[in-house]
């Protein structure tokens, strides 16, 4: 059972919102790149999922409790303490980090509920470092549109290098990258929605439908059907 949850007013410009997941058969969880940054608490304690390049396969036993909290594209900032790049493709233990990770869960032993607790710790480290790249959410918006990385260097007034370098700060990977997986989640949510492959490719501004499908096969390492299907949909 997978649910999520919008964020508090005062963290939505950050935050895109709360998750919780209950297993409820032993299986393995596909999660694919988003561009987001999750700081979730499993049963091995808190840890962060860093910004994914590729599939991230993840094992879970019947009952295993999930809770998180998933920021938006580029806003994570300095919020861990360390440059979001050395987080990438990885699953790192909150405590290896510069990060306050034992008053989360002194918070949830008092108050009995982990969500409350991570809001908490969450607004709180957030008023404590400073804000995201503003140009993050620029350079996201601009590939969204279908630019390319060069259009997208001139309309913010970078150069190329300079946009490498904000992007890695902002997203932990190159624009390149983010381009791809910017592009791949707007086609999924088209045919998420009922959208034509083909139409859904075309849109999300592939040249055809079978390079969305080579993407798909790089950036989840399954099809687009085994995506859709219910299996892949919390995917």
């Amino acid at each position: 059972m997978y649910a999520e949850r919008p964020p508090a007013p005062d963290l939505a410009g950050r935050v895109a919102c709360g998750w919780h997941l209950v297993s409820e058969t032993e299986q393995t969880q596909l999660v694919v790149p988003d561009a987001c940054v999750d700081l979730i608490w499993g049963p091995g304690g808190l840890f962060v999922a860093g910004p994914d390049t590729g599939p991230m396969p993840t094992p879970m036993a019947a009952g295993d409790m999930f809770t998180g909290v998933r920021f938006r594209p580029g806003a994570v900032g300095d919020f861990f303490g360390v440059p979001l790049h050395e987080l990438r493709d990885r699953r790192v233990a909150l405590s290896d980090l510069p990060f306050p990770a034992e008053r989360i869960e002194e918070a949830a032993s008092r108050a009995g509920a982990r969500p409350a607790a991570m809001r908490a710790a969450v607004r709180c480290r957030l008023a404590a470092t400073t804000g995201a790249d503003p140009a993050g959410y620029a350079i996201t918006r601009a590939l969204r549109e279908g630019h390319t990385v060069a259009e997208v260097a001139w309309r913010l007034g970078f150069s190329e290098r300079q946009l490498h370098r904000r992007s890695l700060a902002s997203f932990g990977y190159a624009p390149k990258t983010l381009q791809r997986i910017v592009r791949f989640q707007r086609a999924l949510g088209l045919a998420r929605a009922g959208v034509p492959l083909a139409e859904a490719a075309v849109t999300a501004g592939y040249s055809d439908q079978t390079h969305l499908s080579h993407d798909v096969r790089r950036l989840s390492g399954v099809s687009m059907r085994r995506l859709l299907s219910p299996a892949g949909r919390s995917a």
